[in-house]
């Protein structure tokens, strides 16, 4: 396609640029684009093209300036913006890079039981509770320990297991599931608990506009819920 030229009685005899075919063998590139030069090539044929019986009125031509004007501030603006969103992206995927290695509380998660060390949870009570009731569950999905707690006020609620099992055996090394039951009013819920875990990396997700932490038993959480970060777990 090529662009050209006709005179449209309708608009008083200015001329109107159009999309034609392009003459064979022709390599001309074709501009689809209104841009600044576009813009004054159309403008310049309009002021030639005028019926001089009745002349567009200066207003017209100066709301059409300020128009394009606007128009291309716009643009420019939107593209100093997507820069400056670009950078942000930059810094934030770099800070998040120096998560790895450390510890994060991520909410619902398997939490990692080593040996010699406690599993350390945080609960999240905004209206408190008048029990809650703690059941870990090892990774084949078997209750191995159960707790309950009684009145708790509005807060977080600090809980810990010792990897001991009802018995008072020692767990093996390895991933567990706890979950927390909360009685509150009359009624019976889950809720989640923010159990440690340690990254392994980090990934931009750019449907989410969200820095996705993967964790060292496989499961991923977005940055924005994670809700502590400790330092890297030190060995026994």
């Amino acid at each position: 396609m090529a662009t050209s030229t006709y005179t449209d009685p309708s608009l008083g005899g200015i001329t109107r640029l159009t999309n034609a075919p392009a003459k064979s063998g022709s390599t001309t590139p074709v501009n689809d684009k209104m841009g600044q030069k576009e813009f004054l090539t159309l403008f310049t044929t309009q002021l030639k093209m005028q019926n001089p019986l009745d002349p567009v009125k200066n207003e017209a031509f100066v709301a059409q300036l300020a128009q394009f004007s606007q128009l291309e501030a716009t643009t420019l603006m939107g593209n100093s913006m997507e820069a400056v969103a670009k950078s942000i992206r930059s810094e934030r995927f770099i800070n998040g890079a120096s998560l790895i290695g450390k510890q994060i509380a991520a909410p619902s998660g398997p939490a990692r039981l080593r040996e010699g060390a406690t599993i350390s949870g945080l609960i999240s009570l905004p209206n408190g509770a008048d029990k809650v009731s703690l059941d870990v569950y090892d990774s084949s999905g078997n209750k191995v320990f159960a707790r309950s707690m009684g009145r708790q006020t509005p807060g977080e609620l600090r809980m810990t297991w010792n990897g001991r099992n009802d018995a008072g055996q020692q767990m093996p090394e390895g991933d567990y599931r706890i979950v927390a039951t909360v009685t509150s009013l009359g009624q019976v819920t889950q809720v989640p608990i923010s159990t440690p875990a340690t990254v392994r990396s980090v990934t931009y997700s750019a449907a989410n506009d969200d820095l996705i932490v993967e964790l060292s038993n496989g499961a991923t959480v977005p940055l924005s819920q994670v809700s502590r970060i400790d330092a890297p777990p030190t060995s026994p």
